[in-house]
């Protein structure tokens, strides 16, 4: 499980965290809602080691992450999907799936079941990365992050610039790493009807807080559609 208490972050004189904490668990997919700059990435961002903490505290199966690397968080079973991507352009398919697996032994394979999840990717294999279109990328920046092998992934806005039929693809995928391997999942999302069919759990952020939270089979009824309207 992921515990995060009382965040606080600022960039310069700005206040962008304020005392913010969720937890994501085993299992379920916790979504975190919210309009354009509210924070969202900011607290990914600070899950990761990204950007430093000022206060608060954040654990991972039991252990404090506050202090550690980026690539420790990651060695401990924390995959990171980023918004936008970031996959590696100029890269095939396989050496992106490769660089997921860089702190393993070079003699590692590539895990078949990634192309189960996403079966474009096996037939795009010799493929450079900026070849692919926006929909095949983000299947590649999540098979990436899944491929060491992590307990929680954490994505940011899978579903931006996506066309609608690998949505789906990417949802289906989503369930299925809650529900049949046992992952934790915190997805940071706008698309509300994306979000509403996956969440176990959710929140809202605005102007840097959490102002609502509860079972994802309530949001409907407690309106969040109009919390997080643009």
């Amino acid at each position: 499980m992921l515990e995060v208490c009382n965040l606080q972050q600022y960039y310069g004189g700005s206040h962008i965290l304020r005392d913010v904490s969720l937890r994501a668990e085993v299992g379920q997919v916790t979504v975190l809602l919210g309009r354009n700059g509210v924070g969202k990435t900011t607290l990914l961002k600070s899950l990761m080691g990204l950007v430093a903490l000022r206060s608060g505290s954040i654990r991972w199966q039991g252990q404090a992450l506050e202090g550690r690397s980026t690539y420790e968080r990651t060695r401990s079973g924390i995959g990171y999907v980023p918004q936008g991507r970031e996959i590696f352009g100029r890269l095939t398919v396989q050496d992106n799936l490769r660089m997921g697996l860089a702190y393993r032994s070079g003699r590692t394979p590539i895990p078949q079941d990634l192309f189960q999840l996403f079966p474009v990717l096996q037939e795009m294999l010799q493929r450079r990365g900026g070849d692919l279109s926006g929909g095949q990328q983000q299947q590649l920046a999540i098979a990436r992050a899944l491929a060491p092998g992590p307990q929680l992934l954490i994505l940011d806005e899978p579903t931006e610039g996506i066309q609608p039929s690998i949505i789906k693809d990417i949802g289906r995928v989503i369930r299925m790493l809650a529900k049949e391997r046992g992952m934790a999942v915190l997805l940071c999302e706008q698309y509300y009807d994306f979000a509403e069919e996956l969440a176990d759990r959710y929140l809202v952020m605005e102007r840097g807080e959490v102002v609502a939270s509860g079972p994802g089979s309530e949001m409907q009824a407690r309106g969040i559609r109009k919390l997080v309207a643009i």
